[in-house]
């Protein structure tokens, strides 16, 4: 029986390792297998097992019917414009304010997106001020939110200002979905008061 110190020989599993070592003039390749993907997104092919489509679409007409187009998006009110791209786009989220199963009610807050590493969620900063009594002055503090951003916000970078409104808990720290990006100067750790 091996030592359990001793690691068995592990390889990914789409590279061929007994290549010909006659590679002398042609220039070599990595033996790491990765692949581009581009946006920060993974495609829903790649991700997901099942058929991606919206719940209440109907995808099975008949052929000969007239052409429409096969997309549910909705006003979600409060004055929020619904998106070009949630309208026309063909991404598939279901916790998107306009296409999916969400809808959006209390609290509507402002932020300033921090980090954007996760896949269909943002970090956003909210800073505010708070009053010492002993002192009569106030001091800054800030909160970081994880908030749901959906596909149809297409170019939203670090240092932008996002409005975000409240909706049913989407995951285990998410409960706000942005509603709209207006471009800030860039900044990300400034304080700035809302």
């Amino acid at each position: 029986m091996a030592d359990q110190n001793e690691r068995s020989f592990q390889r990914q599993p789409t590279i061929f390792l007994n290549r010909k070592k006659g590679l002398s003039g042609k220039r070599r390749k990595s033996l790491r297998y990765h692949r581009e993907v581009g946006l920060g997104f993974k495609t829903p092919r790649e991700t997901e097992k099942a058929f991606q489509k919206q719940s209440n679409v109907f995808t099975n007409r008949k052929a000969h019917t007239k052409k429409k187009s096969l997309r549910h998006a909705r006003n979600i009110g409060l004055g929020f414009k619904t998106p070009r791209e949630a309208i026309e786009g063909s991404y598939i989220d279901k916790k998107c304010p306009f296409t999916g199963n969400v809808s959006i009610r209390g609290r509507i807050l402002t932020g300033v997106v921090q980090k954007m590493k996760m896949q269909r969620t943002i970090v956003i900063r909210r800073d505010y001020l708070h009053y010492i009594r002993k002192y009569n002055r106030f001091e800054k503090r800030h909160r970081n939110m994880s908030v749901h951003l959906s596909p149809c916000f297409r170019d939203v970078e670090i240092g932008d200002v996002v409005t975000i409104g409240e909706c049913r808990p989407l995951s285990k720290t998410v409960r706000f979905n942005v509603l709209k990006v207006t471009k800030g100067q860039g900044s990300k750790k400034s304080f700035k008061k809302f």
